[in-house]
């Protein structure tokens, strides 16, 4: 069997690792290793994405995952850059581990001999004093190394708290925890959590004496480098009730040219030959987008499952007349029309054609809407208008609300009367 380093490496999921030649060595056989995730919000997002999938490709190759929820760390925070985190109470901190819990068990195999654990730091936090903390753990931390620390040396001028500033041994003695209670020996994460994952393999070091690893995946972005996982509406987020499947969806239909083979390897599980060629057809024919589609369909159905892809690609379809709108279901229609930009309305009086079409935003005024009608470019529900008074009432509600408008060929909103 190839070692599984070398699949990681040819998708570009090695940024950083301990010393690579220990490491080839310590994943040719079964081994435990963990990634940690703080609930400083009530669902994971694409982010967190890469790392769940990594996860997922570790323990393909037989080796066990321990899915860490910080049930503590997420009561304190990562420093950022930024300023100083919002603390979240305590109840709160514990209602989104509850869902994060159940968010990340559905992207590995709980059961077998490789069966992940779902584990939780407040369990080992807790009850644990503060002289014991700092007897056994705050000595193996030299404060200078700590204030050289990037995102630490930067807020040095404007402040940072204790608090903030002691996160590091915190994660740090998760990893200690983990190696004396599971046989942890591997620790993944985010390139941007290096420092608190080297600092773990350390005190693994200092306080047990043993040698244990780490490797660190990319920092995604965007073509222009800007950070990747953003939308105008914001966050990418993994939890159906935040991010509706179909606009998850035309997140993933709408990556760049020039990223989409990227994030094949790095977001699904094709074989690298197959994106490379992939890749190439999508090169030879762009406006087909057969690269970003097969992306959309693979990562959404990870997340939310095939049936929601097929209710994404069907709704696709029937919004530009290629399929029987009726047939969407009204979660499906409501997602695609809010991604589109739709508007509430009030039913009583029916708006007009004209109306419906400045108020979603297809016009820029109400005579920009009578030339479109004129010209026969306004479409209800797929079906050509003609008269600019025509009022949009229940005759033209889908599930009993919603009314699709299309300005020419391509764009595409809609209101909902209310």
């Amino acid at each position: 069997m190839p070692n599984v380093l070398d699949d990681l490496q040819s998708r570009g999921l090695v940024a950083q690792s301990t010393d690579e030649a220990a490491l080839r060595d310590a994943l040719s056989s079964p081994l435990t290793f963990y990634v940690g995730f703080d609930p400083t919000a009530p669902s994971l997002h694409v982010g967190n994405l890469l790392q769940l999938l990594t996860a997922r490709r570790l323990q393909e190759a037989g080796h066990r995952p321990l899915l860490l929820v910080g049930g503590s760390t997420g009561l304190i925070g990562d420093p950022k850059d930024s300023g100083e985190r919002v603390m979240n109470t305590k109840e709160t901190v514990a209602g989104w581990v509850e869902r994060i819990a159940a968010q990340v068990s559905r992207f590995v195999d709980l059961d077998g001999p490789a069966g992940a654990t779902i584990v939780n730091n407040l369990d080992w936090t807790q009850g644990l004093s503060t002289i014991d903390f700092l007897r056994d753990i705050g000595k193996h931390f030299p404060v200078n190394r700590m204030l050289a620390r990037e995102v630490v040396s930067s807020r040095l001028e404007k402040g940072i708290s204790y608090t903030e500033f002691s996160y590091v041994l915190l994660q740090s003695l998760d990893y200690l925890e983990l190696h004396r209670r599971h046989g942890c020996a591997l620790q993944t994460g985010g390139s941007d959590q290096w420092g608190n994952i080297t600092a773990g393999v350390e005190l693994v070091r200092r306080a047990d004496g043993a040698s244990v690893h780490a490797l660190a995946t990319p920092l995604v972005t965007k073509a222009d480098g800007t950070k990747f996982g953003k939308t105008e509406a914001g966050t990418v987020w993994l939890d159906a009730e935040l991010m509706s499947p179909y606009a998850f969806y035309q997140f993933w239909i709408n990556a760049e040219d020039a990223k989409v083979g990227e994030y094949l390897k790095l977001f699904t599980f094709l074989p690298v030959g197959e994106i490379d060629a992939l890749v190439a057809e999508h090169r030879e024919k762009p406006g087909m987008r057969l690269a970003q589609r097969r992306l959309a369909s693979e990562v959404t159905a990870l997340v939310h499952g095939q049936a929601e892809v097929d209710a994404a690609v069907l709704a696709s379809s029937a919004l530009f007349g290629r399929g029987e709108l009726a047939d969407l279901p009204e979660p499906t229609l409501a997602a695609a029309l809010r991604e589109a930009g739709a508007v509430d309305l009030t039913r009583d009086p029916a708006p007009t054609i004209v109306d419906a079409l400045e108020a979603a935003g297809l016009v820029k005024s109400r005579s920009e809407a009578r030339r479109a009608v004129a010209e026969g470019g306004a479409y209800v529900n797929n079906e050509r208008v003609d008269d600019p008074e025509l009022p949009l009432g229940e005759g033209h509600t889908l599930h009993g609300s919603w009314v699709v408008l299309r300005r020419g060929k391509r764009a595409i909103s809609g209101i909902r009367l209310v």
